[in-house]
């Protein structure tokens, strides 16, 4: 696997420098206009700056710190509550009746539909943008532990149950080893959606974060901000979804 990575490993930089030599291009050839387009070099130094100097109240640095706090917290409630109730519906039939037909209508609600609720019910705190998040990551933490429990080698199960094991025991020590993988991927995909809901999230009256500094940037006309900060959230979510990769070759690992 990694000596196929390491041989297609040109053709990904390859695009990369064609699509910055493509913008770098079209911004040098003077027609469009750099408030709307700014090149390449602009946006570098718009960057730097930002980590040194104060761009609406705070550095870069720190409007991601507080923008990746609402986002583990957010993430963090999803999985705690996603995962073992998406078990539990997979082991209890009654449950999943019970769940289904609410979750089925709530989950096709786009996250950014919460954002006048959350503002109603949380006003410029942290539970306004948590609830955004958890909005977004929580349906995959629930279909993914759902449909790892429901797919569970049904000889485990009947062994567990043989040995005199409970309901409880069973969901814990049978059915969550058994869906790691699943329960894996769904992080995954609930971390890229819960990521992605945080600029929502952040449109509610917040002092900080990776979101307030791209609205500052553009009610200042400073797309050369707004860039930054895009270029700053796809960093970070380039660094979460390494981790979980990393975390789901760890888990198929164990279990090989």
């Amino acid at each position: 696997m990694a000596a196929i990575k390491s041989r297609y490993a040109p053709y990904s930089i390859a695009g990369v420098v064609l699509f910055v030599g493509a913008w770098w291009l079209l911004a040098a050839s003077g027609r469009i206009n750099p408030i709307i387009l700014p090149g390449p070099p602009d946006v570098v130094r718009s960057f730097v700056s930002l980590t040194e100097h104060r761009y609406a109240g705070y550095t870069i640095q720190a409007h991601l710190a507080s923008s990746l706090l609402r986002f583990l917290s957010g993430f963090a409630l999803a999985a705690v509550i996603g995962i073992p109730l998406g078990l539990s519906m997979g082991w209890f039939r009654w449950l999943d009746y019970i769940v289904s037909p609410l979750f089925e209508a709530v989950r096709f609600v786009a996250p950014i539909a919460w954002v006048p609720f959350a503002a109603l019910w949380f006003g410029t705190g942290i539970g306004g943008p948590v609830l955004i998040i958890f909005a977004g990551a929580f349906p995959p933490c629930l279909i993914n532990a759902y449909r790892g429990a429901r797919y569970v080698d049904r000889l485990l199960i009947e062994a567990a149950q043989t040995l005199g094991a409970d309901d409880r025991r069973i969901i814990f020590e049978v059915l969550l080893p058994a869906s790691l993988p699943s329960i894996v991927a769904g992080l995954r995909v609930s971390a890229g959606l819960g990521w992605q809901s945080l600029i929502g999230a952040e449109l509610i009256v917040v002092s900080a974060g990776i979101g307030y500094l791209m609205v500052q940037g553009q009610s200042n006309l400073n797309t050369a901000v707004v860039m930054s900060g895009m270029i700053a959230i796809g960093i970070i979510g380039i660094v979460i979804d390494v981790a979980l990769r990393t975390l789901e070759r760890l888990v198929a690992r164990g279990r090989t």
